[in-house]
């Protein structure tokens, strides 16, 4: 790339990082247009930008949900998790991404689906929270479970403590939303973790129970 293209690059992101925060409809259109664009890294800070002025639609997040760059979905997922939203189609477009290539995608899936309180999200992400190979979406998946508190996430939950450390914290946390013996048990055998971060999170429950 020649330097008069580079300068050219720099310029339009310029052009969108200042219509994200400027006022009037031209500065919105060159959002959307932007969101369109071939190249990535627009798509990205257009979308930031729309999300900034509060212009995002469903149609809009269908659409960042299912771009074909990683970059576009994980930041899509990010920004998700911060908006607000009541629009059901939008998150079960969310539920999709569970299945990702990418764990980061799933990553921020889970937390937005937990972000949301998505009780319908609960199956895939009990599926995620037992059987993903990355240890980051697990534990994503476990504190969503635990956010969303819906009892049919409480076996998946207390089996997570089997898991790695990081793992076993987060569904320490996530057991505070479930009540009965299952759970009693599975907190004081949390007391007696090999972690003492695992067990410190066991005991601050029960003290605050």
């Amino acid at each position: 790339m020649g330097d008069d293209d580079a300068t050219l690059v720099a310029t339009y992101e310029q052009l969108l990082l200042r219509a994200s925060f400027a006022e009037g409809d031209e500065n919105g259109g060159l959002l959307l247009v932007a969101l369109g664009s071939s190249n990535a890294r627009h798509r990205v800070l257009a979308l930031r930008g729309l999300v900034r002025r509060s212009l995002m639609t469903g149609d809009l997040w269908r659409r960042v949900l299912r771009d074909s760059d990683i970059e576009v979905r994980r930041e899509a997922t990010e920004q998700l998790a911060h908006a607000p939203l009541d629009d059901s189609p939008v998150l079960e477009e969310v539920a999709v991404l569970l299945d990702d290539e990418d764990p980061l995608v799933v990553d921020g899936a889970a937390f937005a689906l937990g972000e949301h309180l998505c009780a319908d999200a609960v199956e895939p992400l009990c599926r995620v929270a037992a059987a993903h190979v990355d240890a980051r979406c697990r534990e994503s998946a476990v504190a969503a479970l635990g956010a969303i508190g819906d009892d049919r996430a409480r076996a998946t939950i207390i089996g997570a403590l089997a898991d790695k450390p990081a793992v076993r914290r987060r569904a320490v946390v996530a057991l505070s939303n479930f009540e009965g013996p299952d759970v009693e048990a599975a907190l004081a055998a949390a007391r007696e973790d090999s972690d003492w971060q695992v067990r410190s999170a066991a005991d601050q429950l029960q003290k605050g129970n």
